[in-house]
């Protein structure tokens, strides 16, 4: 199983990744355990997820949604959060 996912900050720069376990992912980047873009960019709210049960499909829809231009991104994101709020409290209580 796989997660494809967007965090954004305040500015609503945006970061999409991949990865198998998505609590923990996301906690890295809040707490900035994470090196780099987020980091830098103080990156750290999850504003959209998706489910597979295949890592190779989710890499493929991550190097899809990276191709993609910003409305549209933030069209998906609006889509399932229509709120742009943090998704990680909800995810994490789940």
């Amino acid at each position: 199983m796989a997660y494809v996912y967007i965090l954004g900050n305040n500015k609503f720069s945006l970061y999409i990744g991949v990865t198998h376990n998505l609590i923990k992912r996301v906690f890295q980047h809040k707490n900035k355990q994470a090196e780099g873009f987020t980091k830098k960019y103080n990156i750290d709210r999850l504003l959209y997820d998706e489910f597979s049960d295949d890592i190779t499909t989710a890499i493929e829809r991550e190097k899809q949604l990276k191709r993609w231009h910003r409305e549209w991104k933030l069209n998906l994101i609006k889509s399932k959060n229509s709120e742009l709020k943090d998704l990680y409290p909800d995810l994490y209580r789940s």
